[in-house]
């Protein structure tokens, strides 16, 4: 709360930056269950579905790292706690580790791994709706 003169405001987090990590945490989400879809589709050998697994991951990376960055901006404009943008952060790191793992037929990690990732960025997401609003 700050206050000017005998008029008190209310410091209050940008609606539309809330809004733009809404929409990019939601298709962090949507993208990553993509990567699942054609996961399920490389298993039957499709030469496509890999294509579009690995293509796939570029925009998990880019998704998650967005992410980040906006938890990050909103945290601090809501002098909130750290700990989503602390998980959007690990998450970003935690798909190249994904990646490289994949790229190493590692499936044993990569596919518990892709669910971790997966809960962790949908929990980002049900924040950016639940835990910004002031």
């Amino acid at each position: 709360m700050t206050t000017t003169g005998s008029v008190s405001r209310t410091t209050s987090t940008p609606t539309a930056l809330v809004g733009v990590l809404r929409v990019v945490s939601v298709l962090a989400v949507l993208t990553i269950v993509g990567q699942g879809v054609t996961a399920g589709e490389i298993i039957s050998r499709s030469r496509t579905a890999e294509m579009i697994h690995s293509l796939g991951a570029y925009g998990v990376h880019v998704l998650t790292g967005l992410t980040m960055i906006l938890a990050f901006l909103v945290v601090r404009a809501m002098r909130a706690r750290l700990l989503p943008a602390i998980v959007a952060a690990v998450v970003f790191v935690l798909t190249f580790v994904q990646a490289g793992i994949g790229d190493a037929g590692i499936m044993v990690v990569h596919v518990p791994l892709a669910m971790v990732l997966l809960v962790a960025v949908a929990w980002v997401a049900y924040w950016s709706f639940t835990g910004t609003r002031r």
